[in-house]
């Protein structure tokens, strides 16, 4: 039996969670609603204040998606009731985030700033060097996020670049001069 999977979701107060015909689950909660169609093998089924995800054979693909929907529900659930946030820090001399509307504005040493606009659904805050990424979808957060890092991604030299705020950069060692 699938570890995560054989554990019941368990729905906090505040949320309400439905489950329709194809595998279709609907969670509302106080920051808003999410809705996913899971795989049809699976059953899905809410016994009072918590969902129950159970899988009709011992198949290998069939284990793998049972662990794989209770986790994803468990995110939803987690996601309309708290939301999700990830930090990402801009390091390097000249290197700036800017708030202007729903644009994020990045200066990172190209010859022109580097805008991006919220995604539906997303909020990014700017914290002197710290961008914020809240929302409540944690597959949306971790995405956007990405693509934030990935306009000037930390090389290992001098650190300069965005990185997740618990992330280590690995240094190395520059040029040495000639003797």
């Amino acid at each position: 039996m699938s570890r995560i999977g054989k554990l019941p979701v368990v729905i906090p107060a505040g949320v309400t969670v439905e489950i329709k015909e194809g595998n279709t689950v609907t969670v509302k909660g106080p920051k808003g609603s999410l809705e996913r169609t899971f795989v049809p093998q699976l059953t899905i089924e809410q016994k009072e204040n918590e969902v129950v995800v159970t899988r009709p054979d011992d198949k290998k693909e069939t284990k793998a998606l049972h662990g794989l929907t209770r986790a994803l529900i468990h995110n939803m659930v987690v996601g309309v009731s708290e939301g999700y946030t990830k930090t990402l820090e801009v390091n390097g001399v000249g290197y700036k985030a800017q708030k202007q509307g729903k644009k994020l504005v990045l200066s990172l040493g190209y010859s022109h700033p580097v805008e991006m606009t919220d995604p539906e659904g997303l909020e990014s805050k700017v914290d002197g060097n710290k961008i914020i990424v809240s929302g409540i979808s944690k597959e949306q957060v971790g995405q956007y996020a990405a693509e934030i890092r990935s306009k000037r991604a930390p090389e290992p030299y001098k650190g300069k670049g965005i990185k997740y705020d618990y992330e280590v950069i690995r240094r190395k060692v520059g040029k040495t001069g000639k003797k």
